[in-house]
């Protein structure tokens, strides 16, 4: 065959492609959803003269073109094992793997950001606790870039710094430091968070310098539905699913959980949402603005205990764990109600207060209001 028959062999295959795939991208119904990435997807924008003439719709089309291009999850596949394996990058769009631990870069230190939440941790006391009887307790979470990423050539949050600035914004609460409790096998491979079942000496310690004992007695169960975290799809690499486990005990299954923001009462885990997009908001159901529970088994020594938890998602999986030394646990995750608004909810009066947030979320305080 000559070399002309070849090179139009060739330029008829990439032609016959491009029309395929073009027309394939054109009569396709667009998907709402990326399940892998967890996120809604760009819709075919409006054409009107005012969007056209600003430029706005080619700029909405062309996020449109991405997120609904034809098998956009195998491409994302292929270019990050490419990028990673054939190309030899240390990461893809910041997301990393260490001995099949994905995470993502959190860097630099963002220090105005760390003063803003000791600022806003500040209005909350002031403005609720500081003429109260209250107990007052802080505790930070490391992110697993803690234990992953300055020992494996990474940049890395200079940690120290991190804790000392929020040590200086928040004298007036005892700090419980659980990081000497804590290991990378306490997390997921595949998600953020850290793994429930792993976290009964970490609950302990703090119940401990709270003055509470607990017993950590729980049923270890499986939740027989496979866990990729929210690195699986950031990543668009082929992870291995993680495996959630979770404790249970009578006295958890006889808790009462009410819900604010949706007006519900439920159980400490949600089962329908363990089978959804997000597994591990079975805990106490995610991210929810308010949340209380009730342990109408709390014995006479836990009868008049209240423990209020300022927290991020973090707090969903190791709050049940306090349940047995309380009568009432309330949870408040400031990052979605503004504080003005708890005197519509909360009476602070003597109860214990812990102020548990990750470093991902101290490091970002632009989140919290």
């Amino acid at each position: 065959m000559s070399t002309e028959m070849k090179n139009k062999i060739v330029a008829c295959v990439t032609v016959v492609f491009f029309l395929s795939v073009s027309v394939w991208a054109w009569l396709k119904s667009a998907d709402a959803f990326s399940e892998s990435e967890r996120r809604e997807l760009a819709q075919l924008p409006e054409v009107t003269l005012g969007t056209v003439k600003s430029g706005t719709f080619m700029a909405e089309f062309e996020d449109y073109t991405l997120d609904q291009f034809p098998m956009r999850d195998l491409l994302r596949t292929v270019k990050a094992v490419t990028s990673l394996s054939v190309f030899r990058q240390s990461d893809n769009h910041d997301i990393y793997i260490v001995n099949d631990y994905a995470s993502k870069l959190e860097y630099p230190l963002k220090e105005a950001s760390i003063e803003r939440t000791g600022q806003r941790f500040q209005y909350v006391y002031d403005k609720y606790m500081a003429e109260t009887d209250v107990k007052l307790y802080f505790s930070i979470i490391p992110d697993k870039n803690y234990f992953l990423a300055e020992e494996n050539g990474y940049l890395s949050l200079d940690y120290d710094k991190l804790f000392q600035i929020m040590s200086r914004n928040t004298e007036y609460m005892k700090y419980i430091d659980i990081t000497g409790l804590l290991s990378l096998e306490d997390y997921y491979r595949t998600d953020t968070h850290w793994r429930q079942e792993r976290l009964v000496p970490v609950a302990e310690k703090i119940g401990q310098e709270m003055g509470v004992e607990l017993t950590g007695e729980y049923e270890v169960k499986t939740l027989d539905h496979p866990f990729y975290g929210v690195y699986y799809g950031q990543s668009a690499l082929p992870l291995l699913a993680d495996e959630i486990q979770y404790l249970t005990s009578k006295t958890m299954e006889n808790c009462v959980v009410y819900d604010f923001q949706n007006g519900k009462s439920g159980g400490v885990y949600d089962m329908e949402k363990a089978y959804g997009k997000d597994s591990y908001e079975m805990f106490l159901s995610g991210s929810l603005p308010l949340l209380t529970i009730e342990n109408p088994d709390a014995d006479l020594q836990a009868a008049d205990r209240e423990l209020i938890i300022f927290r991020d998602s973090f707090g969903s999986s190791i709050a049940p764990l306090f349940i047995e030394g309380y009568a009432r646990i309330t949870l408040v995750d400031i990052r979605y109600i503004h504080p003005d608004l708890l005197k519509n909810y909360i009476r602070f009066d003597d109860q214990d207060v812990l102020f548990l947030y990750s470093t991902l979320v101290l490091n970002n305080g632009e989140t919290i209001k």
